[in-house]
Formats: C-alpha cells, structure tokens, sequence
C-alpha cells in the first residue's frame, strides 16, 4: 500500500449505495451467513447519533474500496454519571484489499478527526489483534462493562481507546449500544433484495 495511491474523504449522498454495497461485500457471510451490516449503515445515517462529520470513505484510483464511521452514545456509570462517548462502525474494506494496510490507515484517520473535534474515548466491538495497532485495549481495563454480558462471560470483543487521556480515570460502568444498530431479520432481508444476489453461507467462525 502507498499512501498516495489513496484518498480518504467525509461521505457523500452520492456515495450512499457504493458504500452500502462495498459494506455488504466486505461482511457478507463473515460472521453470519449473509449479513446485515449494511442495512445498519443505511439506518444509522438517519439517525439523530450519527455523526455526518466522522463518516468517511476510502477511494483508490476513483473507486470506494472503504468506510468507517462513529456514533454517540454513553456509558452509565456506576456512580449515577452519564458519560458521553463514541462508538464505530461498521468499518470495511473490500475483500480483495483486506490486509494491505487501508483498514489501519481509514481507522487511524477517523480516529484522529474524532479525537480534533474533542471526543473523549471510543468503545466498540472488534479484534484486539487488529485494533490493538491502533491503541485499542480490552473495555475491562478501564472498568467499562458491555450491557446485557453476564457476568463471568467472555468481553475480549468489546474494546476502548481513550482519545483524551485520562477521560476515564475515576469511571466504571456499563456501555449502551446505540439502538440504531438493532434491527430486523425481516427488514435486512426486504434490502438486501435491492442488491444482485449472493449466495448465503454457513461458515466456521461466524459468531451468529
């Protein structure tokens, strides 16, 4: 990857169905057969959480071949505090580029752009293996828990980065996923119709 065979830029509506349908290749049957991430991206943009100024695009020689984007949310602290901070994603890439280095640049880009406009911490569900590079450790080590996770059971997905630091010094309490990201088998199905058929897999590793 050269850092000048790419351009990384704010999302625009003319960009909307490239980038569901780049979201749609880069999950399709990765961690369900199928999948729904990019029904989630074609709600969370209406959503009153979504952040227009941190929702990026990658393009390489006039194509986007990735994305990222935040939304705000909150962590309920255990002291009565309602702590204000960021989530992220869905973030992809397009198959054929995945580990080549543009997941990291994109990240690290809208990382830093959230983190000028004085966000103070991002919390998410991903792969420390990845994310870790980026300065992302497990939620746990800041006393940040994930809702509805029984006790005892495994948080390794559920991931912080402290764009302040500091800004959770003093906080333990439990993330709420924005409910924008919740939606339903029904709808996904009814729009995935509007895009050319792909064949559905039961995979190892999918998670649902």
């Amino acid at each position: 990857m050269n850092k000048n065979d790419y351009i990384i830029r704010l999302e625009e509506k003319k960009d909307y169905r490239e980038v569901e349908n780049l979201i749609r290749e880069s999950f399709w049957n990765v961690y369900r057969p199928g999948c729904s991430e990019h029904y989630v991206m074609h709600v969370l943009r209406d959503d009153p959480d979504f952040i227009p100024e941190l929702d990026f695009v990658l393009e390489k020689d006039g194509v986007l071949i990735g994305q990222n984007m935040f939304m705000k949310t909150i962590i309920n602290a255990d002291d009565g505090r309602v702590i204000d901070i960021l989530t992220m994603g869905p973030i992809g890439i397009i198959p054929e580029l995945k580990r080549k280095g543009y997941g990291k640049a994109i990240l690290d880009y809208s990382i830093e752009k959230a983190t000028e406009m004085g966000f103070g911490a991002v919390l998410f569900e991903g792969n420390i293996d990845f994310y870790g590079k980026s300065g992302f450790d497990y939620a746990r080590n800041y006393g940040i828990r994930y809702h509805d996770l029984p006790e005892g059971a495994d948080d390794s997905f559920f991931l912080c980065k402290e764009l302040i630091p500091g800004y959770l010094d003093g906080v333990t309490g439990v993330y709420q996923t924005p409910q924008g990201y919740y939606v339903k088998d029904e709808d996904v199905e009814e729009f995935d119709k509007g895009f050319p058929p792909k064949k559905k897999l039961r995979l190892p590793g999918q998670i649902f």
